[in-house]
């Protein structure tokens, strides 16, 4: 996992099973709630967390159920993140799906 500070954004790398997941904390003016943004190839999506929820894009219906069990699994943690990163503070390691 590599932890980003760019341009004002906090960006939390994780990959799992080849799909990467970030996570933006300033990404308010779109989504307006906590959500991490996942990319797999050529699909991209916006998922609520901890609800799993799709909340903009699309993944194939395999790599989708991937990322919310991990979501399901994780939320405690990604709640966590989400708070600290929000709060200028570096983000815990989350491990991946195995």
């Amino acid at each position: 996992m590599t932890i980003l500070f760019a341009g004002g954004y906090h960006a939390n790398y994780q990959y799992v099973l080849r799909i990467l997941v970030s996570m933006y904390v300033l990404d308010f003016d779109k989504h307006h709630l906590p959500h991490i943004h996942v990319r797999y190839n050529e699909f991209k999506a916006s998922i609520a967390i901890p609800s799993g929820d799709v909340l903009e894009g699309s993944l194939p219906i395999r790599q989708m159920k991937f990322v919310q069990a991990w979501i399901e699994l994780h939320q405690d943690d990604l709640m966590a993140d989400w708070f600290l990163a929000s709060n200028g503070e570096t983000p815990f390691k989350i491990d991946p799906l195995r």
